[in-house]
């Protein structure tokens, strides 16, 4: 559902499809297999967990999955339930308006970026910050991504006023605030300092992302560069031969004429249909 228009919009559980249910239902399984794996070693769950977190110390050396998965590893079943709803409110409505490729790309990008950032800040504060230690700092859960959503969101809609059950209406700038405020302040009640910066890397970047990537995302954008440089050499190449070909004939007696993309030109100064080959014969 795409919310575009400056009327209220009532919050009701959105169509559960796309990029969203995909890893919505990634989140459920990698939690609800943790749940069944405590039930039968709580050592096994507990080192499966460990390669999951996001550790700046053994990320940026050999674990680098962990800037991938660390989403996908919370274990607490109230963290998880209010956060994969509010992906799914949130999600769905962002990828309803720019579409699943943008969705994939954007929780990638935020996800990846705003977990290299956080680490190499973690490293930058030489331990001299408490909570912010390399060798102390961990974080889990997809939070982050959704604090990213939220404020994707929020710059799309800045002025869109949300229905909360006719009970009362706020627009979307001051909920991505109230969502980003709440989270800061849990995490920093509960001494998770790093979790804190790697949420608020995530929505820095996806602010970035927003402002500064093409519209219909940097996958694209990339692809449209590549067949440009591609279709740039071909037609270099093609002029190439062109210009020898028009040297061999001139050896035999006959001038042609090319255009500058190496088109056979009439002699009336007519360029040829690219389809018609009957003056080949």
């Amino acid at each position: 559902m795409a919310f575009r228009s400056n009327s209220p919009i009532m919050l009701a559980l959105p169509p559960f499809r796309g990029v969203t249910r995909r890893i919505i239902l990634i989140a459920l399984c990698t939690f609800f297999g943790f749940a069944i794996m405590g039930l039968y070693s709580g050592d096994l769950m507990g080192s499966t967990n460990n390669l999951f977190l996001l550790r700046p110390l053994s990320a940026l050396h050999r674990q680098i999955w962990e800037f991938l998965t660390y989403p996908f590893a919370g274990l607490g079943l109230i963290s998880v339930l209010f956060a994969l709803l509010s992906f799914w409110f949130f999600g769905s409505a962002l990828e309803d308006e720019r579409g699943p490729r943008w969705l994939s790309e954007y929780f990638l990008v935020t996800t990846v970026a705003g977990g290299v950032m956080a680490s190499l800040l973690s490293l930058a504060t030489q331990g001299h910050i408490k909570g912010l230690r390399p060798e102390e700092s961990a974080v889990a859960g997809m939070w982050p991504a959704v604090l990213a959503l939220v404020v994707a969101y929020a710059v799309l809609h800045a002025e869109q006023e949300l229905n909360f059950n006719f009970l009362f209406k706020l627009k979307a700038k001051y909920l991505a605030a109230i969502y980003v405020l709440f989270y800061l302040a849990m995490a920093l009640t509960a001494a998770e300092r790093f979790g804190a910066l790697v949420a608020l890397c995530n929505a820095g970047v996806g602010y970035g992302f927003l402002r500064w990537a093409p519209r219909r995302g940097l996958r694209v954008a990339v692809s449209e560069r590549w067949f440009a440089v591609r279709n740039s050499y071909y037609r270099a190449k093609r002029r190439r031969a062109a210009k020898k070909f028009t040297v061999y004939m001139r050896k035999q007696g006959k001038d042609v004429s090319l255009d500058a993309d190496g088109r056979y030109v009439d002699p009336d100064g007519k360029t040829r249909d690219l389809k018609d080959r009957t003056w080949m014969n």
